[in-house]
């Protein structure tokens, strides 16, 4: 009855076998990642037209005391400069 059920509703499938919708750990604002990381901060990426990926931007510890209180405008600077920039990617979970 598992694959009818999937054949007639598709989202079942991205719902109940990769649990898209559970965010772990759970009861966080995963918007506001100041709260959990250090020199952390959330920011949004239109890549093409009604796509929007969301990213944090952390500096390293060495840059720590310089970003103490700066505003999202001086991590977007950070990205530009001439130090390197690594890329993580977490897979499809929905959470960063």
């Amino acid at each position: 009855s598992v694959p009818i059920l999937i054949r007639l509703f598709p989202n079942l499938l991205t719902k109940f076998v990769f649990l898209n919708f559970l965010a772990f750990p759970f009861f966080v604002d995963l918007r506001h990642p100041e709260l959990l990381l250090n020199n952390t901060i959330s920011l949004y990426l239109t890549t093409e037209p009604g796509i929007t990926v969301g990213i944090w931007h952390t500096v390293p510890d060495s840059r720590a005391p310089e970003s103490q209180g700066k505003d999202q405008r001086w991590y977007e600077e950070a990205l530009a400069d001439e130090h390197p920039v690594i890329i993580y990617l977490h897979g499809n979970g929905g959470t960063r």
